[in-house]
């Protein structure tokens, strides 16, 4: 399975590939990066149908923002799942993040036990 991690911070991808080191290992997770909104969106549409089933995007980026990235998939590309990320717990990022179709909503720091939780539903 391929997920799409969309962060502005590139620290975040050694973290991500060190949490999910086993995944990785055994082939059934692979891990693509994109440092923007716009990224992800042209990485999105080199392959129609895209070849990622989930995407996990931070909320606060600049450019175009998580809110807006999760809006534009679900408009393009409905079968791909979508959770946020954002630093912020607030009520209002929540509310925005599941009225446009968000699977899930973390809150930095990143749970790594539940957002494992959450890949493995999808492997199953």
């Amino acid at each position: 399975m391929r997920i799409l991690v969309v962060v502005d911070e590139k620290v975040v991808e050694v973290l991500f590939r060190q949490k999910f080191r086993k995944e990785l290992k055994n082939n059934s997770l692979e891990l693509v990066f994109a440092f923007s909104g716009q990224e992800a969106l042209e990485f999105l549409e080199k392959n129609i149908p895209p070849k990622v089933m989930y995407i996990f995007s931070d909320i606060n980026m600049p450019g175009m923002t998580g809110l807006d990235l999760l809006d534009i998939v679900k408009q393009r590309f409905p079968q791909i799942k979508v959770s946020m990320i954002s630093a912020y717990g607030d009520k209002d990022n929540h509310d925005k993040a599941m009225a446009s179709g968000a699977k899930e909503f973390f809150t930095k720091p990143i749970n790594f036990d539940s957002l494992k939780e959450e890949v493995k539903s999808f492997l199953n």
